[in-house]
């Protein structure tokens, strides 16, 4: 992620950094199931950016990522942060 910077490359809006459960779909049709894996959204385009490193350590450099949410970890230990105060 730090190749893209702090921007989205398309419409130079902040991006959120976090954790997201996502979906890829390989060219032969089969597909791949990730947890909490680190990555960026663009808030306007809802385009998601990963490392291109991750993507070759994923082994899903032609897939295409068909479905993403931010990992519910993520925002489990959000709100118990934020229960604390």
């Amino acid at each position: 992620m730090a190749r893209i910077g702090n921007g989205c490359p398309v419409c130079s809006r902040s991006l959120i950094s976090s954790r997201f459960d996502t979906t890829f779909r390989l060219p032969d049709g089969d597909e791949r199931f990730f947890f909490g894996i680190p990555a960026s959204l663009c808030e306007k385009c809802q385009q998601l950016y990963l490392d291109p490193d991750l993507i070759e350590l994923l082994d899903v450099p032609d897939g295409r990522c068909t479905f993403a949410i931010e990992s519910d970890q993520v925002l489990v230990s959000e709100a118990w942060s934020s229960a604390d105060f």
